[in-house]
């Protein structure tokens, strides 16, 4: 459950970096391919009206802790392995589930630039989620641990509830 945790934590740190890049690299598309992003798109057609920014914010975050979340479950922390599994996610959404879901065309019916905004965004929230996901394990075992051998009243604070 622990692992599941710091996974879904390390996806939704990693989506703020994969938002920033979605948004910059978005803005510079030619003006017919700047429709709406895909989690606008399909929170809207899951929906069945029109989604507002803020719950395709919400839906997009919580895409990257769930996906986050099976990340951490695989075990694998190296940055190489979760642009790769980043490059998965968004070839197993936007060639599976999605379609398949009849929210949005397959991606090989979009603009080939929106592709690779898309396949971008993805590579780099990959990589953002294992390294997240790697200092958070670190954190785990370094400065948010008792040290070995000091007892709980040992705190330097002189509070015994600041060791654990």
């Amino acid at each position: 459950m622990e692992k599941l945790a710091y996974g879904m934590l390390a996806g939704i740190a990693a989506t703020v970096g994969m938002t920033a890049a979605m948004h910059r690299m978005h803005a510079r598309l030619p003006a017919p391919e700047r429709y709406p992003l895909p989690p606008r798109e399909i929170v809207g057609r899951i929906g069945g009206r029109p989604a507002g920014a803020g719950t395709a914010m919400l839906a997009h975050f919580g895409y990257g802790a769930l996906t986050g979340g099976l990340f951490a479950l695989q075990g694998r922390r190296s940055v190489p392995a979760g642009a790769l599994y980043g490059a998965g996610v968004w070839a197993a959404s936007y060639f599976g589930w999605v379609p398949l879901a009849r929210t949005l065309e397959p991606a090989d019916r979009h603009p080939m630039r929106r592709n690779a905004l898309m396949i971008a965004a993805h590579v780099l929230w990959g990589g953002l989620l294992a390294a997240g996901l790697r200092e958070i394990e670190a954190g785990r075992r370094g400065g948010f641990r008792r040290p070995p051998g000091r007892a709980l009243a040992d705190s330097p604070t002189g509070d015994p509830r600041s060791i654990r």
